[in-house]
């Protein structure tokens, strides 16, 4: 049994999200079909995250095991060869150790939310970016983003049918860049809730537009109706992941 490695790119948009179900088709589903396809094995593919429907990666990182001896580069070819047409790719295929495992070795997750704020609606860009015509105060964005860096309970900023056992993330980094007419919104931690960095966005958007929210009270309410609303999923990006380990095999 081989353990293999794989970066993926993906366009969330028509997906119902990474995880396979019976509702259509997954970022999961259309993997195992493919891998199916190429050696008529159709292994668990098991991410560094489960995003949501709507929500794209640039740089998923997940793994899986097949039996047999096929070379990394062999793999990489045969899943992309059966993805032809979908809107999902692996950009890098490695043999890793079995003690590799994308979700439980990851140490760091990566996330870009990316808004369109200018006037006239998106066209190349369409399900891609969060549009927002109304001028944003950028500083004051960035203010109360600042706060929301640490240790902290995030029960504000979680979706109410989240699973986690605890409400308590550390959030890592929070930066909010400016590129012409878009504002990138850029997390990292080790994990987030789930709806966290939407939750986060959506308020901190809000903030921008100059309503009244303060992170601290929503950080001391402890209730979602607190913060602001959920970002669209279009906007949204798994950007990478970090491991500790080393993964070669």
């Amino acid at each position: 049994m081989i353990r293999y490695k794989i970066t993926l790119e993906y366009d969330g948009t028509n997906l119902i999200g990474w995880q396979e179900n019976r509702q259509g088709p997954s970022v999961q589903s259309l993997l195992k079909d493919a891998i199916f396809a190429f050696c008529g094995s159709r292994p668990d593919v098991v991410a560094a995250g489960r995003t949501d429907a709507g929500v794209h990666a640039a740089r998923m990182v997940a793994h899986f095991d097949l039996d047999g001896d096929a070379a990394s580069d062999i793999v990489m070819r045969a899943i992309n060869f059966y993805l032809t047409g979908k809107p999902v790719v692996v950009l890098k295929c490695e043999v890793v150790s079995s003690e590799f495992h994308a979700r439980f070795c990851c140490r760091g997750r990566h996330y870009r939310y990316i808004v369109l704020n200018r006037r006239a609606a998106p066209v190349l860009e369409r399900d891609r970016v969060w549009w927002v015509p109304r001028p944003l105060d950028i500083e004051a964005m960035r203010h109360a983003a600042a706060k929301l860096v640490g240790n902290h309970d995030f029960t504000s900023f979680r979706a109410t049918q989240c699973q986690a056992k605890s409400p308590i993330k550390t959030l890592d980094s929070c930066r909010i860049l400016q590129d012409g007419d878009k504002i990138l919104f850029e997390f990292s931690a080790q994990s987030f809730l789930h709806h966290q960095v939407r939750n986060m966005v959506g308020t901190l958007v809000e903030i921008g537009l100059g309503k009244p929210y303060d992170i601290d009270e929503i950080f001391a309410a402890r209730a979602r109706s607190a913060a602001g609303p959920t970002a669209p999923a279009a906007g949204l990006y798994f950007i990478g992941a970090d491991y500790a380990m080393a993964a070669n095999a």
